[in-house]
């Protein structure tokens, strides 16, 4: 983990799932796994310790839990499937709190531009939104861009 490309993130599939109990994201794995310069983890597994985890390290996890339990790994490097979410080693993701996937390899040349895209074509109608005053009018006119703009 510490020796592989970076910016990257653990990803654990639990195979007690859907009767996991043991808490591996905790206080201690965040800060380790922090340490080593991985910049997140997902998991079907159990998170705990949420108040005291190290801030910058998210963790999307299965469930939240007290317990710790006997844990231990079983392998490194393999497809893991985490809620029908299959993820090879070196596979490129994108998490955040509503959820994962991987970005198909052919996607990822054309990532940055679509990206760009993106924040353009919602910038036309978030900047009015953003300001005092706007209003009805002020929304179909942005709207009115945005539709023209985004297709």
């Amino acid at each position: 983990m510490a020796a592989g490309p970076s910016p990257s993130a653990a990803v654990i599939q639990d195979t007690d799932y859907p009767s996991c109990i043991a808490g591996w994201w905790g206080e201690v794995n965040v800060a380790v796994h922090k340490g080593l310069g991985l910049k997140g983890a997902i998991t079907n597994g159990v998170m705990r310790d949420l108040d005291v985890i190290d801030d910058g390290f998210p963790v999307l996890a299965g469930s939240i839990g007290v317990s710790h339990g006997f844990v231990h790994v079983l392998e490194i490097g393999t497809v893991v499937n985490i809620f029908g979410l299959t993820v090879a080693q070196g596979e490129l993701i994108h998490a955040d709190r509503h959820g994962a996937l991987v970005i198909p390899s052919d996607v990822i040349p054309h990532l940055k531009a679509a990206i760009e895209t993106v924040v353009f074509n919602e910038a036309i109608v978030l900047e009015p939104a953003r300001q005092k005053d706007f209003n009805i009018e002020k929304l179909e006119s942005a709207w009115a861009k945005f539709e023209t703009q985004r297709t």
